[in-house]
């Protein structure tokens, strides 16, 4: 089969974009030639690979069967052909960081201030944790996860990025915490706003079951729990919500109380909307970690950004 390694250049963007107006911007293309290029690689691979939808572009099974393999090719054809070293003064590579809303609040801003001046012709895409997030770092479509991994399978490495403590936050002048010292009962004794999205799984590999679990939530390891089960105590749930943005905002309006990182509870403190309260409690500090598959190490400009997160987040 002689096909065109441009053709799948094309595919492997439209795959992800599912648009051929943003994959036409991202490779320098009209939309017709776009639309031109799929329609060879269909005449090529006597499939669909794409069809219209509500939408955009929806991919056929054999698309996506085939998606994460051509994918996964294209990056090492163009490893190999790619220079020793790498320049980011001039590089135009684009980095891809999966991340939550507290991570994307306190550590996209200076990464992306730091990568205009040091590399000013690359981009930084943030994208949104999934459940796929293994599958998208194996297949090089995502360089690096940011967030509170707690396990992960051989083939990824895992290091501490930053250490965070938790607060509880209520709004300026809730009634019932006027005072500086908080008790248990007293906080109890507000409805929560509880951040109830974690990312567990089991990832087949190689007929072994190995571990991957990213907390999204921001609960303290079961500390706050285990103090209200000693005091013979429950709380009342006001709201669930899937992020920290979500919980601070609901809290800052009303006379809930939630559970978030002191960084992030800080810059809303800062604008004289919310109110701190240290947990009535030993409260375990979280660790925010960067995951990356090993073998990546391989490729410099993974190693300079890896080396350029690792920068910010000690400047933090």
């Amino acid at each position: 089969m002689n096909l065109d390694l441009n053709l799948l250049r094309v595919f492997d963007v439209l795959l992800e974009e599912r648009s051929v107006t943003r994959a036409g911007a991202r490779l320098g293309l009209t939309q017709s030639a776009v639309s031109h290029a799929l329609n060879r690689l269909r005449y090529v691979l006597a499939d669909e690979l794409f069809v219209r939808g509500p939408a955009g572009m929806q991919p056929t099974p054999r698309a996506v069967e085939m998606g994460p393999q051509v994918h996964a090719a294209l990056n090492q054809l163009q490893a190999a052909l790619a220079p020793s070293d790498f320049d980011p003064a001039t590089s135009e590579r684009r980095f891809a960081v999966v991340t939550g809303a507290y991570v994307g609040a306190i550590l996209a801003p200076p990464l992306a201030s730091r990568l205009a001046q040091v590399a000013p012709q690359s981009e930084l895409m943030i994208a949104e944790l999934a459940l796929d997030i293994l599958e998208r770092l194996d297949a090089r479509r995502v360089d690096f996860l940011v967030g509170s991994v707690l396990a992960a399978p051989e083939r990824f490495a895992r290091e501490t990025l930053l250490t965070e403590k938790l607060v509880w936050v209520v709004r300026a002048g809730h009634p019932a915490f006027q005072g500086e010292a908080i008790g248990l009962e007293a906080l109890v004794s507000t409805p929560h706003v509880v951040i109830a999205r974690n990312l567990p799984g089991l990832i087949e590999e190689g007929g072994e079951r190995r571990p991957f679990v990213s907390r999204a939530s921001w609960e303290d390891a079961g500390a706050f729990e285990a103090a209200m089960a000693a005091r013979g105590l429950t709380r009342r749930i006001g709201a669930s919500v899937p992020d920290t943005f979500t919980a601070l905002a609901i809290a800052s309006r009303t006379d809930m109380a939630t559970l978030i990182p002191r960084r992030l509870a800080l810059l809303s403190a800062q604008g004289g909307r919310v109110k701190l309260i240290e947990p009535p409690y030993e409260s375990p500090s979280v660790e925010v970690s960067l995951l990356y598959l090993r073998d990546r190490l391989a490729e410099p400009a993974i190693v300079w950004m890896r080396d350029l997160v690792r920068a910010v987040a000690a400047s933090l």
